[in-house]
Formats: C-alpha cells, structure tokens, sequence
C-alpha cells in the first residue's frame, strides 16, 4: 500500500524512448499508479514503458499532446479508486516533491486544481527565451489574468475528480494549454498555483525551449482572442 494509491499520474509521450523509463520508474518510486499514452511514437518508447510497471495506452498516429493527455485522464478516471490526477512531462523535467505538495493542498480541500508556476519563487532555471515568452502569455491572456496566474503553460497540473471529470481537452499541440486554461475560467472550480522546480536537462532543452515554440504559444493566444471576440 502506498500513500498515493489514490492519485494517478498521466504522461504523455512521445518519442521519449531516450528518457522515458527513467522518468516513468523514478516517478513511481512515490507515486505507484501512472498511465503513459504513447501518441504515435516513431521509436521504441512502447518497449522502454513496458518495462516500468505503468500503464500503457498507444495512439497508432499521432494526435497531439492535447488529444494524449485527454486519453490518459480518461483513462485514469475509470481505474478504481482514482481521486487526484496529474499531468507530468515524459522529458525529466517536472518533480514528484511538487505532485505531493500539490495533491496535499487538495487533501485539505484547499482547492480543486492546483497549478505549478516557474516564476512565483524565481529559481533562475528557466530559460530566458521560455522566461519572456511565458510570462508574456500570461500577461496578455485574458482568461490567465482572470485567474491570477503567474505561468498559464506549466505542464505540471493536479486536479481532483471532480475537475478531471469535467475538463474536455479538444486541441492539439501547444493550444491544449490555452484550452485548460480557459475551461478553468470559465468553470466553477478553486483554482490555485503554486511555485516548483523545473529541471531544465540538455534533453529537455533540445526537445522544446525554441523561440519558435515560443512563439507558437504567443500566437495560438492571439488566435483564441480573437475567435472569443
């Protein structure tokens, strides 16, 4: 029996086969129950999983992180005694302290959702290039401003049931994140952020610290502004 039985991680992966058990088996180590949606994976991520004691779940193409995050909550939401959901990057870069941490205010029905933030405590970690862009989403994001967030796209969530059942992921790529983060704007739910330690390895940095995702980010916001207006 573990302390965390009843929460779930849910990992999406794609072409992670480099890091992915390491990932998946340091994770488990605290918390026991992990679904990993490998979404189309061109390389042997499947194999690495199946090594680790998670759950698998494939997508035969690729859908998105949006489409794989969705099909891991679902998923999690039907396993037996499954009350608190997490969402955690397949590259090493979120922390299992921050998921306890953040699961814990949720015991204490301090909230429903807890959202991580890179910038409440200044670590000095994040990029710089991630550091402008992601503060200036926040900023210019309407439905971020509303609730107050520091770091409207940290991967690093947890939710309860009862916001996990409600959330509906449609969008692919990075717009998922826009998404979440408009339902929880609009839904009647506790919303809180709290600071955590991102780990910015070569790997990590190599797979999604670019300008141009960057910019991608800036861009999907606009997008969805104006489709509101």
């Amino acid at each position: 029996m573990s302390d965390y039985d009843d929460v779930w991680l849910v990992i999406p992966a794609y072409n992670e086969g480099t890091v992915i058990a390491d990932v998946v088996e340091n994770a488990r180590k605290v918390f026991p129950n992990i679904v990993v949606v490998d979404d189309g994976s061109t390389d042997n991520s499947a194999e690495h999983i199946l090594t680790t004691g998670a759950h698998l779940v494939r997508h035969p193409v690729n859908l998105g992180q949006g489409a794989a995050l969705q099909t891991g909550l679902a998923y999690a939401l039907k396993q037996p005694g499954a009350a608190y959901f997490a969402t955690f990057d397949a590259d090493g870069q979120h922390q299992t302290p921050d998921v306890e941490k953040m699961v814990a205010l949720l015991r204490d029905d301090q909230a429903d959702v807890v959202l991580g933030s890179r910038f409440i405590e200044q670590t000095g970690e994040v990029p710089w290039i991630k550091r402008v862009v992601l503060r200036t989403a926040a900023t210019i994001s309407p439905t971020a401003r509303k609730l107050n967030l520091t770091d409207s796209h940290n991967g690093l969530r947890v939710l309860n049931r009862k916001a996990a059942a409600q959330l509906r992921i449609t969008m692919n790529g990075m717009a998922h994140a826009s998404e979440i983060v408009a339902f929880l704007a609009s839904a009647d739910l506790r919303v809180t952020e709290v600071p955590v330690d991102i780990l910015y390895t070569e790997y990590s940095r190599s797979k999604g610290q670019s300008l141009i995702n960057g910019v991608n980010i800036l861009f999907d916001i606009s997008l969805r502004e104006r489709a509101r207006k």
